[in-house]
């Protein structure tokens, strides 16, 4: 039998990358998409995934991808992102526009492209890697949280539309998860700041947790869809309210 293929958006970094290395692990044939090409390669180079360039933004490049891949098992939308800690009041409405394109209307770019090869192979899989932001709000959030619960919104939607077809949708919600670039894109680079997202939090979650998650919820038997699983550290409680230990 061939592997079953599985897309993964995002995967120059952080979660993507950890899920693309997890899903290659596990047997699958891993298609690793993003814009940055030439970390996918290196990738790629250490893993045997396939790099594809992808820019989920653009209609065009979703639908060269989906040109390149005939068959998917598996879909992974975890391209996304936070801009910005301003309150509702004070925010760019150009960091809304952006974390809306990434986040929401990617996933639904790329459920539309490749949908129809799961249902012509009579199998599929579309793993929504949103937020605990698409389930509560916070100060400061209210873009990253109104673009997160419109992907929760999404990923529920697609269950019932999906109802009787071979398809599974699950979301993975995570918690605090510190990767290299996350905080540091909200913030435009400052690497303070970023830092300061996790100071005094003894153990954030890491990447390889969340793609740890992915991997249990795409290998378990067709029957059984995870709909929704939550990953927190212990160390947070909500989004607001995370123990933290000073000195550390």
């Amino acid at each position: 039998m061939t592997q079953p293929v599985a897309v993964v958006t995002g995967a120059s970094s952080g979660i993507g990358e950890a899920t693309a290395r997890r899903l290659a692990a596990e047997g699958f044939a891993v298609v690793a998409a993003a814009r940055r090409l030439d970390r996918l390669e290196k990738l790629a180079a250490e893993t045997g995934v396939r790099a594809v360039e992808l820019d989920v933004t653009d209609e065009a490049s979703v639908a060269a991808l989906a040109e390149s891949v005939p068959e998917c098992a598996v879909l992974v939308n975890n391209a996304g992102g936070a801009r910005g800690l301003a309150p509702a009041a004070q925010t760019a409405i150009e960091d809304w526009r952006w974390m809306y394109e990434v986040n929401v209307l990617g996933s639904v770019r790329m459920v539309q492209a490749l949908l129809p090869a799961m249902l012509r192979h009579g199998r599929g899989h579309v793993v929504n890697i949103t937020s605990v932001a698409g389930l509560g709000v916070y100060e400061g959030g209210s873009g990253y949280t109104a673009a997160k619960h419109a992907q929760h919104a999404l990923n529920d939607t697609l269950r019932l539309e999906l109802n009787g077809q071979p398809v599974r949708v699950t979301e993975i919600a995570p918690g605090m998860v510190k990767t290299e670039e996350f905080s540091l894109n909200r913030f435009s680079g400052d690497q303070g700041r970023a830092d300061s997202v996790y100071a005094g939090v003894a153990e954030p979650l890491q990447a390889e947790d969340i793609a740890d998650c992915v991997a249990f919820a795409v290998t378990r038997p067709a029957h059984v869809d995870v709909d929704l699983l939550v990953v927190r550290p212990i160390a947070q409680a909500a989004s607001y309210k995370v123990h933290r230990v000073q000195g550390n």
